[in-house]
């Protein structure tokens, strides 16, 4: 996506005439394209802001009989710290030869989230499909291809805001997006074209659609209750040149039981709960020391069921108090369960 406000800029160096390195073992045993050389016209690109710049790709190779007359490359992040770690071209269409034995060319529009190196990693027959790793990949083609040194300026920055600051379970929320140039801090002063989307939308239907931001770069979407994925994207071609996703904060909701409330002084007693969305998060069997240190004295792991089990170990005979913490763990809040009490005898 191009605004009217920065130019993209564009360094003028020569051809870059990089051909194919050694094909890999999975390219050797396709029976359908070996492909002889891959180049870009150049090695080095600049981009600004949510511009995008056309590098061409020329694709020279054979292959057996076989439907596919159209292919694209596929790029990966090899160095940089760009938002965006892949790149897909537009299709490459055949303009010497024939399918079997032939020339094809096509371009990738490279745009400022990319900024790093990014090397072609795979040639793929067929039809780019939004957001699978693995498809139109029925004949994926590993190739060592050529690098591209992208220098990004003026890059995105996107900052998601809740409301509520919390949510709680089952219930709805809103998110105000604001895209701004990470570069000064400030929005790009236009109306930008983005695409908000949620659970399968963030990778599969209409990447057509898209909506507008205010000129400060924000737009404000209501959300249903629910733990779904929550994506934002800029439009490009053929693929966002921006995606990232944002995770409402949850409260801290944890529940323990002693499966005994009495037991021998020194015994085993499992104690079960649940963390509610706390997969594979700690939790924090605590004592009661005094009027109001409260100690741990057992950790576990959350299963992905929510639950898990702690043992507790009644040291001294006595009403003994106990609790189980969640200590705050990627968007779940620190959570405490009620007090429990276990009887040493």
């Amino acid at each position: 996506m191009r605004t009217n406000r920065i130019l993209a800029a564009l360094l003028a160096v020569p051809l870059a005439a990089l051909t194919l390195g050694t094909a890999t073992t999975a390219q050797a045993a396709d029976p359908h394209l070996q492909v002889k050389s891959l180049v870009l016209n150049r090695a080095s690109v600049a981009v600004s802001s949510l511009n995008t710049v056309p590098v061409t790709i020329t694709l020279e190779g054979t292959a057996g009989p076989s439907e596919y007359d159209t292919y694209y490359v596929a790029f990966e992040r090899v160095a940089g710290t760009g938002p965006k770690d892949d790149l897909y071209s537009m299709p490459l269409k055949l303009i010497k030869g024939t399918p079997q034995d032939g020339t094809w060319q096509g371009v990738v529009n490279v745009p400022s989230t990319v900024n790093g190196t990014i090397k072609a990693a795979r040639v793929i027959a067929g039809g780019y499909l939004l957001g699978c790793t693995s498809c139109g990949e029925d004949y994926p083609v590993n190739v060592n291809g050529p690098s591209l040194a992208v220098t990004g300026t003026h890059i995105p920055k996107l900052t998601a805001t809740f409301t509520p600051k919390v949510v709680p379970y089952n219930s709805p929320f809103s998110i105000k997006w604001t895209m701004t140039d990470s570069q000064t801090g400030k929005p790009y002063g236009s109306k930008l074209k983005v695409m908000l989307r949620q659970d399968n939308g963030c990778v599969e239907g209409d990447f057509t659609t898209t909506t507008l931001t205010d000129t400060a770069g924000s737009i404000t979407k209501n959300y249903p209750a629910g733990n779904y994925v929550i994506c934002f994207m800029v439009p490009g071609n053929p693929a966002p040149i921006f995606s990232d996703g944002a995770i409402p904060t949850r409260p801290g909701i944890v529940t323990a039981t002693p499966s005994k409330t009495s037991a021998p002084v020194g015994s085993i007693v499992p104690v079960n709960g649940t963390a509610q969305s706390a997969y594979n998060c700690p939790v924090n069997l605590q004592r009661l020391y005094g009027a109001t240190a409260w100690r741990n004295v057992g950790t576990a792991k959350v299963r992905s069921s929510w639950r898990f089990t702690v043992n507790a170990q009644p040291a001294y005979k006595g009403k003994i108090p106990y609790r189980v913490q969640l200590p705050a763990c990627n968007n779940v809040l620190t959570g405490v369960s009620k007090t429990f009490y276990i009887t040493g005898v």
